[in-house]
């Protein structure tokens, strides 16, 4: 059986669209026309990815996502947004969103991100691996098995999935100045798709959550003009 995408938008059009294109690639799609209706099937049915529209009838998308992340931090969510408003992207992410695309969207550059979340999701480390820690900066150990990060003293910070690859991404050399755009394509996976600005709330939701004192960082370097460092 193929992997499982909810598609939630009150427009059937959109959502046969995205059904046809979504089932010609093999997945198996399960569609939800209001948040009510997508909250119930995020729960029940456990896709493997949530495609899901910000404007809908009894809760809008972000009301849903944040509901959605409560209990469970792992499932890939693309948000669908006609809107152009900075403020609107950024909330997505901030909420737990792993990417946005703006209607109307290509439907190529929609399914390439598909792709590039489920494929990241299936190539986790496998399961006799989990158990193996790895040490972080500065006194912090990644715990891959509960995908968290402990800090000096014994403090037990929870991640989400994408938290958790940047800072193990980054860990493997520990020092080295990442850029952005490799940040983008070593975490995100993306080569070409893909809004820079995901990574700068990524790093400052992970900031927030490991740092004591977020505006002066000592995990999470920025270098300038240049990206992001975990300190050695």
């Amino acid at each position: 059986m193929g992997k499982r995408v909810l598609v939630v938008d009150d427009e059937s059009n959109i959502v046969d669209i995205l059904k046809f294109n979504l089932e010609r690639e093999g997945y198996e799609v399960i569609c939800a026309y209001d948040g009510g209706e997508a909250l119930e099937k995020a729960r029940s049915e456990a896709p493997d990815l949530i495609l899901l529209d910000v404007m809908l009838p009894v809760m809008d998308g972000f009301g849903v996502l944040g509901e959605i992340r409560k209990n469970d931090k792992l499932t890939p969510v693309i948000m669908l947004t006609a809107r152009e408003e900075e403020r609107d992207k950024v909330l997505g992410l901030e909420i737990g969103a792993d990417d946005y695309i703006v209607k109307p969207f290509s439907v190529r550059e929609l399914m390439a991100r598909v792709k590039t979340n489920i494929r990241r999701m299936a190539v986790m480390e496998p399961a006799e691996e989990l158990t193996k820690n790895t040490a972080g900066a500065e006194g912090l150990v990644l715990d891959k098995d509960r995908m968290c990060v402990i800090k000096p003293g014994g403090e037990v910070v929870e991640l989400t999935q994408r938290e958790y690859d940047i800072i193990k991404f980054m860990s493997t050399e520990k020092g080295k100045i990442y850029s952005r755009e490799e940040l983008m394509s070593g975490v995100w996976n993306y080569d070409y798709y893909g809004d820079l600005r995901a990574v700068d709330v990524a790093v400052r939701r992970l900031r927030e959550k490991l740092e004591d004192d977020p505006a002066n960082p000592k995990y999470i370097i920025t270098k300038r003009g240049a990206g992001y460092y975990l300190a050695e």
